[in-house]
């Protein structure tokens, strides 16, 4: 099963993640947060493993797109689950000194290796993190890599609705 974790303000209708929960509606579950204006790490991570607890963790798969990548890293650091893998794309930088103080408790980062196999998508223009920024976090996780030129955050707005090449990423766990 994919889960995806939206971040801030969840996934309007011309986000990528709803379009993959809406064409492939048995596949995709989204992990629908209490607060999506005012992330708090306990919160979000709970939600996920109360979401995720009747899965073997050989069928999770979890994307995660901004904040919600910052949950991913929280959440396997807590209950340490060996899932199937992980796509994480534009990676909040939770440890910039300019970083909402109404997203709260996700700093520090996590940085011990994910001992499950995972993919960090960044773009090379996000306001959200700079791509120096999401390789360093992907080289700590273990993760594969992939820079997009110019794709904002990777989000609807940015033009990435529907996002065919996001979907061949997230195959090579299947």
């Amino acid at each position: 099963m994919f889960f995806t974790i939206p971040g801030l303000r969840n996934s309007g209708y011309d986000h990528w993640q709803t379009f993959w929960e809406t064409q492939s509606p048995g596949q995709f579950k989204r992990i629908v947060q209490d607060n999506w204006e005012t992330p708090e790490k306990t919160a979000w991570i709970s939600r996920i493993q109360e979401v995720t607890s009747s899965y073997r963790d050989q069928e999770i798969v979890l994307i995660g797109h901004s904040v919600g990548c910052a949950a991913i890293v929280h959440w396997y650091k807590i209950y340490r689950r060996m899932i199937k893998g992980a796509l994480l794309v534009a990676p909040s930088d939770v440890d910039r000194e300019d970083y909402p103080c109404y997203i709260q408790g996700f700093d520090p980062m996590p940085l011990d290796s994910l001992p499950f196999p995972s993919f960090v998508v960044a773009s090379s223009n996000d306001h959200v993190v700079k791509p120096e920024r999401a390789r360093f976090f992907a080289r700590h996780w273990g993760s594969e890599f992939e820079q997009i030129e110019n794709a904002g955050h990777i989000e609807g707005g940015s033009g990435y609705g529907p996002w065919e090449e996001g979907l061949k990423i997230l195959h090579k766990f299947t």
